[in-house]
């Protein structure tokens, strides 16, 4: 089960704990966190070697910089832009985008107990998947940042160094792209069955 987010003053009280050095405080943090920014970092990186270093770096900065954190804003938006820029950095030392989360698809399977329903539901988030796959980075971050992290539209555009406009213009563009590719993808398989 996905530990609550935590409450800003929370948060605050376990960052000045974690300055003191109280492994205790952020072993909290860590545990309040550490799922949803490997999730994120994962969705960027396509790859859970190095979504997990970027999810241990942006922890370990966390560890080592605590007072970084002014409490101007969600405490996890601001660990996710320590992540984002710990998965790119990762992203320029490889060179190009990495692609091999099918791997893992299974670890993310859900539990429901009637066998046509699960598959049924695993087909549509391969749908899905492989559609927002095929999204320019910058639209398929907005998406993510919106629909999972349920960020505001000037926080990803805060995040992403743009325009507010701009993030809405993606998510435009990004929602129509994935609408034509499962169009496509379900008249393809309603050919095949």
């Amino acid at each position: 089960m996905e530990p609550m987010a935590l409450p800003n003053a929370r948060v605050l009280d376990l960052l000045g704990r974690i300055g003191d050095g109280d492994e205790e405080a952020f072993g909290e943090l860590y545990r309040a966190f550490n799922r949803r920014i490997y999730a994120y970092a994962l969705n960027l990186l396509r790859d859970a070697d190095l979504a997990e270093k970027a999810t241990s770096d942006a922890m370990f900065d966390v560890w080592r910089y605590p007072q970084r954190f002014d409490g101007s804003s969600a405490f996890a938006t601001w660990l996710i832009a320590i992540v984002r820029h710990k998965a790119f950095d990762a992203l320029r030392s490889l060179g190009s985008w990495h692609e091999d989360i099918d791997d893992y698809a299974d670890t993310l399977e859900g539990n429901l107990s009637d066998g046509f329903a699960a598959l049924a539901e695993k087909q549509r988030r391969e749908g899905v998947r492989k559609c927002m796959a095929r999204l320019p980075p910058e639209q398929m971050e907005c998406l993510h940042l919106s629909f999972y992290e349920g960020m505001a539209q000037h926080e990803i555009a805060a995040l992403q160094g743009c325009a507010e406009n701009t993030v809405k213009t993606r998510m435009f563009h990004a929602r129509r792209k994935i609408k034509t590719c499962l169009e496509r993808w379900l008249s393809a398989e309603a050919g095949n069955g």
